[in-house]
Protein backbone atom coordinates (compact mmCIF):
# COMPACT_ATOMS: atom_id res chain seq x y z
CA UNK A 1 0.00 0.00 0.00
CA UNK A 2 1.37 3.21 -1.21
CA UNK A 3 2.04 6.18 1.39
CA UNK A 4 -0.37 8.95 0.45
CA UNK A 5 -1.26 10.61 3.05
CA UNK A 6 1.05 13.16 5.67
CA UNK A 7 -1.12 13.64 8.93
CA UNK A 8 0.06 16.43 11.36
CA UNK A 9 -1.33 15.91 14.93
CA UNK A 10 -1.34 12.22 16.30
CA UNK A 11 -4.56 13.04 18.86
CA UNK A 12 -7.28 11.37 19.37
CA UNK A 13 -9.57 14.07 16.72
CA UNK A 14 -7.85 12.74 13.80
CA UNK A 15 -7.44 9.41 14.50
CA UNK A 16 -11.41 9.36 15.31
CA UNK A 17 -12.39 10.99 12.08
CA UNK A 18 -9.82 11.36 9.14
CA UNK A 19 -7.59 8.59 9.93
CA UNK A 20 -11.65 6.41 10.30
CA UNK A 21 -12.37 7.45 6.83
CA UNK A 22 -9.65 6.66 5.10
CA UNK A 23 -9.45 2.97 6.98
CA UNK A 24 -13.02 2.44 5.76
CA UNK A 25 -12.07 3.83 2.68
CA UNK A 26 -9.27 0.88 2.54
CA UNK A 27 -11.80 -1.88 2.96
CA UNK A 28 -13.78 -1.04 0.76
CA UNK A 29 -11.26 -1.05 -2.20
CA UNK A 30 -11.83 2.80 -2.79
CA UNK A 31 -8.49 4.55 -1.53
CA UNK A 32 -5.02 1.83 -1.44
CA UNK A 33 -3.43 4.78 0.57
CA UNK A 34 -1.70 5.09 4.31
CA UNK A 35 -1.19 7.61 6.28
CA UNK A 36 2.65 8.85 7.88
CA UNK A 37 1.77 10.98 11.00
CA UNK A 38 4.14 13.96 12.02
CA UNK A 39 4.19 14.70 15.41
CA UNK A 40 3.40 18.52 15.06
CA UNK A 41 4.75 19.82 18.81
CA UNK A 42 7.89 18.55 20.49
CA UNK A 43 5.96 16.07 23.22
CA UNK A 44 3.78 13.90 21.64
CA UNK A 45 2.48 10.32 21.50
CA UNK A 46 4.25 9.40 18.03
CA UNK A 47 6.20 7.15 20.33
CA UNK A 48 3.25 5.45 22.14
CA UNK A 49 1.74 4.96 18.79
CA UNK A 50 4.74 3.38 17.03
CA UNK A 51 4.77 0.39 20.49
CA UNK A 52 1.54 -0.25 18.89
CA UNK A 53 2.95 -0.78 15.24
CA UNK A 54 0.46 2.25 14.66
CA UNK A 55 -2.67 0.41 15.05
CA UNK A 56 -5.54 1.18 17.44
CA UNK A 57 -9.08 0.43 18.38
CA UNK A 58 -11.89 2.91 17.71
CA UNK A 59 -15.22 2.82 19.40
CA UNK A 60 -18.00 5.24 17.92
CA UNK A 61 -21.23 5.62 19.62
CA UNK A 62 -23.96 7.46 20.24
CA UNK A 63 -27.87 7.84 18.55
CA UNK A 64 -28.53 7.07 15.00
CA UNK A 65 -32.02 7.51 13.39
CA UNK A 66 -33.22 6.53 17.26
CA UNK A 67 -31.37 3.31 17.41
CA UNK A 68 -28.30 3.06 20.31
CA UNK A 69 -25.39 2.53 17.86
CA UNK A 70 -22.04 0.97 19.14
CA UNK A 71 -19.85 0.53 16.45
CA UNK A 72 -16.23 -1.11 16.75
CA UNK A 73 -13.37 -0.92 14.21
CA UNK A 74 -9.51 -1.45 14.06
CA UNK A 75 -7.79 1.14 12.52
CA UNK A 76 -4.57 0.48 10.79
CA UNK A 77 -4.18 2.99 8.29
CA UNK A 78 -1.18 4.31 9.90
CA UNK A 79 2.02 3.06 8.60
CA UNK A 80 4.50 4.96 10.79
CA UNK A 81 5.15 7.97 12.46
CA UNK A 82 7.77 11.01 12.28
CA UNK A 83 9.52 13.52 14.98
CA UNK A 84 10.73 16.12 13.37
CA UNK A 85 12.48 16.86 16.35
CA UNK A 86 14.12 13.91 16.67
CA UNK A 87 14.30 12.85 13.12
CA UNK A 88 14.53 15.96 10.90
CA UNK A 89 16.02 14.71 8.28
CA UNK A 90 13.39 11.85 7.43
CA UNK A 91 10.76 14.28 7.81
CA UNK A 92 12.17 16.11 4.93
CA UNK A 93 12.80 12.82 3.20
CA UNK A 94 8.89 12.94 3.02
CA UNK A 95 9.08 15.46 0.12
CA UNK A 96 10.87 13.36 -1.93
CA UNK A 97 7.84 10.76 -2.18
CA UNK A 98 5.72 11.59 -5.44
CA UNK A 99 2.82 8.89 -3.90
CA UNK A 100 2.32 11.63 -1.23
CA UNK A 101 -1.11 13.37 -2.49
CA UNK A 102 -2.79 14.62 0.61
CA UNK A 103 -2.05 16.64 3.95
CA UNK A 104 -3.93 16.47 6.80
CA UNK A 105 -3.79 19.24 10.32
CA UNK A 106 -5.39 19.37 13.34
CA UNK A 107 -3.00 21.33 15.49
CA UNK A 108 -5.10 22.96 17.67
CA UNK A 109 -6.79 26.75 17.41
CA UNK A 110 -3.60 28.20 18.56
CA UNK A 111 -1.69 25.93 15.54
CA UNK A 112 -1.93 28.17 12.55
CA UNK A 113 0.43 31.49 13.43
CA UNK A 114 3.29 33.05 12.15
CA UNK A 115 6.14 33.22 14.21
CA UNK A 116 9.21 35.34 12.56
CA UNK A 117 11.83 34.12 14.63
CA UNK A 118 11.28 30.71 12.95
CA UNK A 119 14.09 30.10 10.07
CA UNK A 120 14.25 28.04 7.23
CA UNK A 121 17.05 25.84 8.49
CA UNK A 122 15.69 25.45 11.99
CA UNK A 123 15.50 21.24 12.72
CA UNK A 124 12.52 21.97 13.16
CA UNK A 125 11.17 25.05 12.70
CA UNK A 126 8.59 25.69 15.64
CA UNK A 127 5.14 26.43 14.36
CA UNK A 128 3.31 24.15 12.06
CA UNK A 129 3.48 26.65 8.98
CA UNK A 130 6.74 26.87 9.26
CA UNK A 131 7.05 23.15 9.59
CA UNK A 132 5.11 22.80 6.51
CA UNK A 133 6.97 25.64 4.49
CA UNK A 134 10.11 23.67 4.88
CA UNK A 135 8.20 20.71 3.44
CA UNK A 136 6.55 22.49 0.63
CA UNK A 137 10.33 23.94 -0.07
CA UNK A 138 12.19 21.05 -0.39
CA UNK A 139 9.13 19.34 -2.42
CA UNK A 140 9.15 22.22 -4.65
CA UNK A 141 13.42 22.03 -5.12
CA UNK A 142 12.47 18.42 -6.42
CA UNK A 143 10.36 19.96 -9.31
CA UNK A 144 7.26 17.52 -7.29
CA UNK A 145 3.78 18.53 -7.87
CA UNK A 146 2.07 19.83 -4.40
CA UNK A 147 -0.13 19.07 -2.56
CA UNK A 148 -4.13 18.61 -1.62
CA UNK A 149 -3.72 20.08 2.38
CA UNK A 150 -6.96 19.38 4.31
CA UNK A 151 -7.09 22.18 7.64
CA UNK A 152 -9.50 21.09 10.55
CA UNK A 153 -7.88 23.40 12.84
CA UNK A 154 -11.22 24.95 14.27
CA UNK A 155 -10.83 28.59 13.16
CA UNK A 156 -12.51 30.22 10.06
CA UNK A 157 -11.26 30.21 7.10
CA UNK A 158 -8.60 27.46 8.26
CA UNK A 159 -7.03 26.56 4.93
CA UNK A 160 -6.85 30.39 4.30
CA UNK A 161 -5.17 31.25 7.17
CA UNK A 162 -2.68 28.42 6.32
CA UNK A 163 -1.36 29.07 2.70
CA UNK A 164 -0.92 33.12 4.13
CA UNK A 165 1.08 31.66 6.75
CA UNK A 166 3.18 29.44 4.48
CA UNK A 167 3.39 32.71 2.21
CA UNK A 168 4.35 34.66 4.80
CA UNK A 169 7.33 32.56 5.44
CA UNK A 170 8.17 32.10 1.97
CA UNK A 171 8.35 35.69 1.76
CA UNK A 172 10.38 36.26 5.32
CA UNK A 173 12.97 33.67 4.39
CA UNK A 174 13.54 35.59 1.16
CA UNK A 175 13.00 32.57 -1.04
CA UNK A 176 12.25 32.76 -4.62
CA UNK A 177 9.21 33.85 -6.23
CA UNK A 178 9.11 30.63 -8.50
CA UNK A 179 8.47 28.94 -5.24
CA UNK A 180 6.15 31.49 -4.09
CA UNK A 181 4.20 31.22 -7.67
CA UNK A 182 4.55 27.32 -7.06
CA UNK A 183 2.76 27.06 -3.47
CA UNK A 184 -0.37 29.59 -4.61
CA UNK A 185 -0.64 27.76 -7.90
CA UNK A 186 0.34 23.77 -7.27
CA UNK A 187 -1.60 23.34 -4.06
CA UNK A 188 -4.84 23.53 -2.72
CA UNK A 189 -5.14 25.25 0.95
CA UNK A 190 -8.80 23.77 1.24
CA UNK A 191 -10.86 24.84 4.51
CA UNK A 192 -12.86 22.78 5.86
CA UNK A 193 -15.36 22.04 8.66
CA UNK A 194 -15.49 19.49 10.80
CA UNK A 195 -17.90 17.96 13.29
CA UNK A 196 -17.83 15.12 15.11
CA UNK A 197 -17.70 14.97 19.31
CA UNK A 198 -14.47 12.63 20.14
CA UNK A 199 -13.92 11.53 23.44
CA UNK A 200 -10.79 10.49 23.20
CA UNK A 201 -9.00 7.60 25.61
CA UNK A 202 -11.98 5.77 27.48
CA UNK A 203 -9.92 6.19 30.74
CA UNK A 204 -13.27 4.97 33.12
CA UNK A 205 -14.13 2.08 30.46
CA UNK A 206 -10.48 1.35 29.36
CA UNK A 207 -10.47 -1.59 31.00
CA UNK A 208 -13.95 -3.06 29.96
CA UNK A 209 -13.76 -2.47 26.37
CA UNK A 210 -9.67 -4.31 26.45
CA UNK A 211 -11.16 -6.87 27.82
CA UNK A 212 -14.01 -6.90 24.82
CA UNK A 213 -11.86 -6.98 22.00
CA UNK A 214 -10.07 -9.42 23.96
CA UNK A 215 -6.08 -7.24 23.98
CA UNK A 216 -4.83 -4.02 25.69
CA UNK A 217 -4.99 -1.01 23.37
CA UNK A 218 -3.05 2.17 25.19
CA UNK A 219 -3.98 4.40 22.01
CA UNK A 220 -7.51 3.64 22.03
CA UNK A 221 -9.55 6.11 20.66
CA UNK A 222 -14.06 6.38 21.03
CA UNK A 223 -15.96 9.49 19.43
CA UNK A 224 -20.11 9.49 18.68
CA UNK A 225 -21.42 7.97 15.52
CA UNK A 226 -22.51 11.32 14.10
CA UNK A 227 -20.11 13.22 11.48
CA UNK A 228 -20.05 15.73 8.95
CA UNK A 229 -16.76 17.28 7.40
CA UNK A 230 -17.40 20.31 4.76
CA UNK A 231 -14.92 20.25 2.41
CA UNK A 232 -14.32 23.67 0.33
CA UNK A 233 -12.62 21.66 -2.99
CA UNK A 234 -14.04 19.42 -5.38
CA UNK A 235 -11.67 16.34 -5.20
CA UNK A 236 -13.82 13.58 -4.73
CA UNK A 237 -11.93 11.82 -7.83
CA UNK A 238 -9.02 11.27 -5.62
CA UNK A 239 -10.69 10.93 -2.50
CA UNK A 240 -13.73 9.05 -2.69
CA UNK A 241 -15.31 9.80 0.76
CA UNK A 242 -19.32 10.21 -0.85
CA UNK A 243 -18.44 7.23 -2.64
CA UNK A 244 -17.64 5.73 0.33
CA UNK A 245 -21.00 6.36 2.10
CA UNK A 246 -20.07 9.51 4.13
CA UNK A 247 -21.38 12.22 5.15
CA UNK A 248 -18.87 14.65 3.15
CA UNK A 249 -19.87 17.53 1.28
CA UNK A 250 -17.31 19.15 -1.50
CA UNK A 251 -18.69 22.78 -1.72
CA UNK A 252 -17.00 26.24 -2.93
CA UNK A 253 -17.92 27.86 0.38
CA UNK A 254 -18.09 26.45 3.61
CA UNK A 255 -19.43 29.90 5.31
CA UNK A 256 -23.51 28.77 5.07
CA UNK A 257 -22.40 25.55 6.85
CA UNK A 258 -20.32 27.19 9.50
CA UNK A 259 -23.24 29.30 10.33
CA UNK A 260 -25.60 26.25 10.58
CA UNK A 261 -23.38 24.77 12.82
CA UNK A 262 -22.86 27.49 15.20
CA UNK A 263 -26.42 29.11 15.44
CA UNK A 264 -28.07 25.29 15.74
CA UNK A 265 -25.60 23.26 17.48
CA UNK A 266 -23.75 25.72 19.61
CA UNK A 267 -25.97 28.20 19.60
CA UNK A 268 -28.38 25.43 21.09
CA UNK A 269 -25.74 24.76 23.61
CA UNK A 270 -25.58 27.80 24.88
CA UNK A 271 -29.12 28.78 25.06
CA UNK A 272 -29.85 25.44 27.01
CA UNK A 273 -27.03 25.14 29.65
CA UNK A 274 -27.07 28.24 32.33
CA UNK A 275 -31.11 28.00 33.00
CA UNK A 276 -30.50 24.10 33.00
CA UNK A 277 -27.79 24.58 35.72
CA UNK A 278 -29.74 26.77 37.49
CA UNK A 279 -32.65 24.74 37.43
CA UNK A 280 -30.29 21.87 39.43
CA UNK A 281 -29.53 19.75 36.30
CA UNK A 282 -25.81 18.86 35.67
CA UNK A 283 -25.13 16.97 32.18
CA UNK A 284 -26.50 17.44 28.47
CA UNK A 285 -28.28 14.09 28.91
CA UNK A 286 -29.88 15.08 31.79
CA UNK A 287 -31.38 18.13 29.97
CA UNK A 288 -32.70 15.98 26.73
CA UNK A 289 -34.48 13.93 29.65
CA UNK A 290 -36.10 16.54 31.04
CA UNK A 291 -39.47 17.24 29.64
CA UNK A 292 -39.63 21.17 30.22
CA UNK A 293 -35.74 21.69 29.21
CA UNK A 294 -36.11 19.63 26.24
CA UNK A 295 -39.22 21.21 25.34
CA UNK A 296 -37.73 25.04 25.23
CA UNK A 297 -34.64 23.53 23.25
CA UNK A 298 -36.74 22.26 20.93
CA UNK A 299 -38.50 25.47 21.11
CA UNK A 300 -35.48 27.06 20.65
CA UNK A 301 -34.07 25.43 17.65
CA UNK A 302 -37.66 24.46 15.72
CA UNK A 303 -39.78 27.68 16.45
CA UNK A 304 -36.59 30.52 16.74
CA UNK A 305 -33.26 29.63 15.24
CA UNK A 306 -34.01 27.34 12.33
CA UNK A 307 -36.92 29.76 10.81
CA UNK A 308 -34.36 32.55 10.95
CA UNK A 309 -31.29 31.06 9.23
CA UNK A 310 -33.77 29.35 6.67
CA UNK A 311 -36.54 26.45 7.27
CA UNK A 312 -35.05 24.16 4.80
CA UNK A 313 -35.53 20.27 5.19
CA UNK A 314 -31.44 20.04 5.59
CA UNK A 315 -31.22 22.69 8.52
CA UNK A 316 -34.41 20.52 10.32
CA UNK A 317 -32.55 17.40 9.44
CA UNK A 318 -29.46 18.61 11.21
CA UNK A 319 -31.96 19.87 13.68
CA UNK A 320 -32.40 16.56 14.62
CA UNK A 321 -29.53 14.94 14.69
CA UNK A 322 -28.32 18.17 16.80
CA UNK A 323 -31.28 16.43 19.62
CA UNK A 324 -29.67 12.56 19.53
CA UNK A 325 -26.23 13.94 19.71
CA UNK A 326 -27.56 15.80 22.52
CA UNK A 327 -29.09 12.64 24.12
CA UNK A 328 -25.70 10.22 23.32
CA UNK A 329 -25.88 7.80 26.17
CA UNK A 330 -22.12 7.91 26.28
CA UNK A 331 -20.85 10.92 26.44
CA UNK A 332 -21.34 12.49 29.90
CA UNK A 333 -20.71 16.71 28.97
CA UNK A 334 -21.19 18.84 31.39
CA UNK A 335 -23.02 22.04 31.34
CA UNK A 336 -20.61 23.90 33.37
CA UNK A 337 -17.58 22.72 30.88
CA UNK A 338 -19.99 23.86 28.27
CA UNK A 339 -20.63 27.34 30.37
CA UNK A 340 -16.77 28.47 30.19
CA UNK A 341 -16.96 31.86 28.66
CA UNK A 342 -20.50 31.75 27.98
CA UNK A 343 -20.65 36.11 27.24
CA UNK A 344 -18.80 36.09 23.99
CA UNK A 345 -20.23 32.58 23.38
CA UNK A 346 -23.66 34.08 23.51
CA UNK A 347 -22.47 37.21 21.51
CA UNK A 348 -21.29 34.85 18.79
CA UNK A 349 -23.87 31.38 18.68
CA UNK A 350 -27.13 33.20 19.84
CA UNK A 351 -27.37 37.07 19.58
CA UNK A 352 -26.75 37.12 15.81
CA UNK A 353 -30.27 35.12 15.40
CA UNK A 354 -31.82 37.25 18.14
CA UNK A 355 -31.14 40.38 16.14
CA UNK A 356 -31.79 38.48 12.36
CA UNK A 357 -35.30 37.33 14.09
CA UNK A 358 -36.31 41.09 15.21
CA UNK A 359 -35.19 42.31 11.58
CA UNK A 360 -37.38 39.73 10.00
CA UNK A 361 -40.51 39.34 12.11
CA UNK A 362 -40.45 42.45 14.24
CA UNK A 363 -40.50 41.09 17.46
CA UNK A 364 -37.64 39.36 19.70
CA UNK A 365 -37.63 35.78 19.87
CA UNK A 366 -38.70 34.84 23.17
CA UNK A 367 -37.12 31.56 24.07
CA UNK A 368 -33.76 33.25 22.90
CA UNK A 369 -34.26 35.85 24.97
CA UNK A 370 -35.52 33.89 28.27
CA UNK A 371 -31.64 32.10 27.64
CA UNK A 372 -30.28 35.95 27.75
CA UNK A 373 -32.05 36.69 31.26
CA UNK A 374 -30.89 32.96 32.36
CA UNK A 375 -27.36 33.67 31.05
CA UNK A 376 -27.72 37.19 34.20
CA UNK A 377 -29.01 35.01 36.33
CA UNK A 378 -26.24 32.57 36.22
CA UNK A 379 -23.48 35.21 36.38
CA UNK A 380 -25.46 36.27 39.72
CA UNK A 381 -23.97 32.98 40.88
CA UNK A 382 -20.42 31.71 41.97
CA UNK A 383 -20.49 28.88 39.44
CA UNK A 384 -19.59 31.50 36.32
CA UNK A 385 -16.30 31.27 35.12
CA UNK A 386 -15.36 34.33 32.93
CA UNK A 387 -13.09 36.80 32.82
CA UNK A 388 -12.59 38.47 35.64
CA UNK A 389 -13.35 41.53 34.68
CA UNK A 390 -16.56 40.22 33.62
CA UNK A 391 -17.41 38.21 36.14
CA UNK A 392 -17.61 41.15 38.83
CA UNK A 393 -19.28 43.52 36.37
CA UNK A 394 -22.16 41.11 35.82
CA UNK A 395 -22.52 39.84 39.49
CA UNK A 396 -23.58 43.37 40.53
CA UNK A 397 -24.89 45.43 37.53
CA UNK A 398 -28.11 45.89 36.80
CA UNK A 399 -29.88 44.63 33.96
CA UNK A 400 -30.13 47.76 31.80
CA UNK A 401 -26.11 48.55 32.18
CA UNK A 402 -25.08 44.89 31.09
CA UNK A 403 -27.20 44.99 27.62
CA UNK A 404 -25.39 48.27 27.56
CA UNK A 405 -22.46 46.97 27.21
CA UNK A 406 -20.71 47.06 23.90
CA UNK A 407 -17.96 45.67 24.44
CA UNK A 408 -19.57 42.31 25.28
CA UNK A 409 -22.70 42.61 22.54
CA UNK A 410 -20.40 44.07 19.64
CA UNK A 411 -23.55 46.91 19.99
CA UNK A 412 -25.96 48.37 22.64
CA UNK A 413 -29.03 45.92 23.26
CA UNK A 414 -31.68 48.46 25.35
CA UNK A 415 -34.04 47.82 23.09
CA UNK A 416 -33.64 44.11 24.70
CA UNK A 417 -34.46 45.53 27.94
CA UNK A 418 -38.20 45.47 28.86
CA UNK A 419 -38.16 41.92 27.18
CA UNK A 420 -35.17 40.46 28.91
CA UNK A 421 -35.98 42.32 31.83
CA UNK A 422 -39.64 40.50 32.35
CA UNK A 423 -37.95 37.06 32.09
CA UNK A 424 -34.86 38.11 34.58
CA UNK A 425 -37.63 38.99 37.05
CA UNK A 426 -39.18 35.49 37.01
CA UNK A 427 -36.57 33.88 36.95
CA UNK A 428 -35.26 35.63 40.09
CA UNK A 429 -38.47 35.39 42.12
CA UNK A 430 -40.63 32.27 40.67
CA UNK A 431 -37.61 29.91 40.32
CA UNK A 432 -36.46 28.56 37.23
CA UNK A 433 -38.96 25.40 37.17
CA UNK A 434 -41.72 28.63 37.21
CA UNK A 435 -40.42 30.12 34.93
CA UNK A 436 -39.86 26.96 32.16
CA UNK A 437 -43.43 26.36 32.33
CA UNK A 438 -44.35 30.80 31.74
CA UNK A 439 -42.02 30.86 28.75
CA UNK A 440 -42.84 27.19 27.50
CA UNK A 441 -46.44 28.33 27.64
CA UNK A 442 -46.22 32.13 26.05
Amino acid sequence: MKEKVIQFGEGGFLRGFVDYFLQKMNDQGLFDGSVVVVQPIEKGMCEMLMKQNCEYNLFLRGIEDGEVVDEHTRINVISRCVNPYTEHEAYQKLAENADFRFIVSNTTEAGIEFVADNRLDDAPAKSFPGKLTQLLYRRYQLGLPGFIILSCELIDHNGEELRKCCMQYAKHWGLEEGFQIWLEKENDFCSTLVDRIVTGFPRDEHAALCERIGEQDNMMDTAEIFHLWVIQGQHEDELPLQKAGFHVIWTDNVDPYKKRKVRILNGAHTSMVLGAHLYGLETVGECLKDEKVSALLKKCIFDEIIPTIGDTEDNRAFGKAVLERFSNPFIKHLLLSIALNSVSKFKARVLPTILEYKEQRGVYPQALVFSLAALIAFYRTDSANDGEEIMQFMKTASVADILKREDYWGGDLTDLLPDVEKWYQVIEAEGMAKAYDMILAS
